[in-house]
This record gives structure tokens, sequence and C-alpha cells, in this order.
């Protein structure tokens, strides 16, 4: 497989990461991860991510009643992981918005890069999907846990 020219966030930049093993029922015949997995491994990351902040999802949200909303999820295959290897999925937020947050996600083996990838959500209100601002106490979370300080965007 050809490397891709776009360079991804450096291993060091993640504060989090998440020991996972491949499982049986996500590859194919051959023992390689099925694509659409890393974005489950990516899911999996984003729950233990935000319990690692200590503002536990989806609870953080429902008691500023809002939620968020995914918008975009982008990914770059880089090398295949195989059945039974044990990953590390790191996962860490790049970018706040007013109301819009970028995570990134990165899935190691050993130590070499497998795939490289970035989701966007929106924070909003459950019922209407009305975008309003981040709960200034996730940001708070994020300032204080995250080593590499994400990019802050007046707009969001």
């Amino acid at each position: 497989m050809a490397a891709h020219s776009e360079s991804p966030t450096p291993r060091e930049a993640f504060t989090f990461a998440l020991p996972l093993r491949v499982r049986w029922s996500e590859v194919d015949r051959q023992g390689i991860v099925f694509n659409p997995n890393y974005f489950v491994y990516a899911d999996v990351a984003f729950t233990e991510y935000f319990r690692a902040l200590g503002f536990p999802y989806p609870q953080g949200f429902e008691e500023s009643g809002s939620d968020l909303f995914a918008v975009s999820a982008e990914g770059r295959f880089r090398a295949s992981a195989r059945y039974d290897e044990l990953l590390e999925v790191a996962y860490r937020t790049a970018r706040i918005g007013r109301s819009s947050i970028r995570f990134e996600v990165a899935v190691y083996s050993g130590g070499a890069l497998l795939f490289d990838g970035a989701l966007v959500y929106v924070n909003a209100d459950p019922e209407t999907r009305v975008p309003q601002p981040l709960p200034p106490q996730l940001i708070g979370h994020i300032e204080a846990f995250e080593r590499t300080p994400p990019a802050t965007k007046e707009a969001g």
C-alpha cells in the first residue's frame, strides 16, 4: 500500500490512547480488518476519551441540555490490521469552535500508523437540533487534559 503524502498528526500530540484487540467479527476471510471498523474503533475511543476527561458521554451533555451530532468523518487507510492484533487507538481534540468540535484519531500497531482521520461534531439542542455553544465545563476539561492544546475558532 502506498504511503499518503498528507502528514499525520504526530503520536506525541495524543494524550489519550485506548488498547483494543482486533476481534474475529471485524475481519474478512483473510483476517484483515474491514475498513469501516476503523470508524467503529474511533467511536469506542470517543466514549473512553470522554470518560478520561471526567466529562462522561452522554451524561455531561445531558446536564447542559445539549448533545453532539456527527457532521463529518474522514479517514486515511495507511496499512492493514489483522485478527487478534493489539491496536492502540489514539484520540484527541484538535479544534474547538463555538458550537463545533473536531477530533483526531489514529490507530497504531506496534508503533506503526495504520489509520488516521478526523471527526467533526456540532453541539446542539437534542430536540430541535439547533446548534448551541459547547458546554464551558467540557472546554475546561479538555484544556486541562490535552498536552497539545486544541486550536480554537470563534465561529463554529
